[in-house]
């Protein structure tokens, strides 16, 4: 970074990640040619951009995109929207920090790839079907099969051909697996936490999903501003900032106000805590934040504390209200009656699925099928079956 665009949360620059051709983590499974004027990582960033697990993320459900007996509506977040905000805040975080802008963007890009569709009533749902057969849904973990073999856009390789970098923070941004569970993640240093680039995204996920979903719960009449008020402490104090400076806004304006002042919040003092512990283990280079003692991407303890009671009051009074009640309920039907539809018969699934079912297994392939539908499809290729 230009010393002119240096700000005060600046690490020391052997902290972040080397985007040159001849970094470590810039290495591909299968060699390529540079590129005349792209980093490796702004290629991955572009590669994800466009492939089509990305662009189905429009048709994919974030938290809700009606209210039972209403018609869809444009204005709630989609997984494609939701996204995008958590790119911005990814890039502004690894800027802002001296990091590996290219390679944060990329991992926000791709750090909702993986889920099925219906939100996380879709994802719970497809788990508990693949439990029954002594498996799971890990939409990190399903990511990774797609960026590795399922998108089909390249004549010299199957799947995106990815640096190891970025598939690395595919797997580990939000988790950290075990070498004696996970075998097969073997070359993704398992026994090492991610580079602060993938640290940030969890974290820029949650900051991301906190503020829009008190934003949609607002605008779709499942929360009141009297209970946002009451049931979340920052959000409140900012609010009344809000009403100080401008007493003749109107309220859904103060709200959104308020809003944006929660987000900056969150995301600042992520920087300054970050920025705290690498101080506090006098760490320099990327080796040492591989090996620190617990991850080094943090909100404050009082931040953390507040983000919590947010999340506590959305899982109360959005995520599982009764308005939510029959969404949920229609993702569960769907999703595990069309999947044991397609165990019951698997000539139902296309012939390239069917060609994955002597190495993936039956209830894998299926799962897999299931999990790159957009809502509307899954909805449609149901009800054809229920019909026939």
């Amino acid at each position: 970074m230009d010393s002119d665009t240096k700000t005060h949360f600046t690490l020391p620059p052997g902290i972040a990640v080397r985007g040159t051709v001849d970094g470590d983590l810039t290495r591909r499974a299968l060699a390529e040619p540079p590129h005349p004027y792209r980093t490796p990582f702004a290629r991955d960033g572009a590669r994800i951009l466009h492939a089509r697990a990305f662009r189905r993320l429009a048709g994919k459900t974030q938290v809700f995109t009606r209210l039972p007996d209403d018609p869809p509506s444009d204005h709630f977040r989609s997984r494609l929207t939701h996204t995008l905000e958590v790119t911005q805040i990814s890039r502004t975080l690894a800027t802002a920090l001296g990091l590996n802008a290219e390679l944060a963007e990329a991992l926000a890009l791709a750090h909702d790839i993986g889920h099925p569709p219906f939100g996380h009533a879709g994802e719970k749902a497809l788990d508990l079907a693949l439990q029954a057969h002594g498996l799971g849904f890990d939409h990190n973990l399903h990511a990774l099969r797609i960026v590795a073999w399922f998108e089909e856009r390249y004549a010299g390789f199957r799947g995106l051909n990815l640096t190891l970098g970025v598939r690395e923070g595919i797997v580990k941004h939000s988790h950290d697996y075990s070498a004696a569970t996970h075998p097969e993640l073997a070359e993704y240093f398992l026994d090492r936490f991610p580079p602060l680039e993938a640290q940030l995204i969890d974290l820029a996920d949650e900051i991301a999903y906190l503020t829009a979903d008190l934003d949609d719960g607002l605008d779709s009449g499942v929360l009141t501003l009297g209970q946002l008020r009451e049931g979340v402490a920052l959000f409140r104090g900012f609010h009344d900032e809000v009403l100080s400076d401008y007493p003749a806004a109107a309220a859904k304006l103060t709200a959104y106000e308020a809003l944006k002042r929660v987000l900056n919040a969150l995301v600042t003092d992520l920087m300054e805590e970050t920025q705290r512990r690498v101080t506090q283990i006098d760490a320099t280079r990327l080796a040492e934040i591989r090996n620190a003692p617990m991850r080094l991407a943090a909100l404050s303890p009082q931040m953390e504390a507040e983000r919590a009671a947010a999340k506590s009051f959305l899982y109360a009074n959005f995520y599982n209200s009764a308005s939510m009640e029959e969404a949920h309920r229609h993702a569960t039907e769907v999703v595990q009656g069309l999947f044991a539809a397609l165990i019951a018969d698997p000539d139902l699934l296309p012939t390239d699925h069917q060609a994955q079912i002597p190495t993936q297994g039956l209830a894998r392939t299926v799962a897999d099928f299931i999990a790159g539908m957009t809502d509307s499809y899954i909805e449609k290729y149901f009800n054809g079956l229920s019909r026939s």
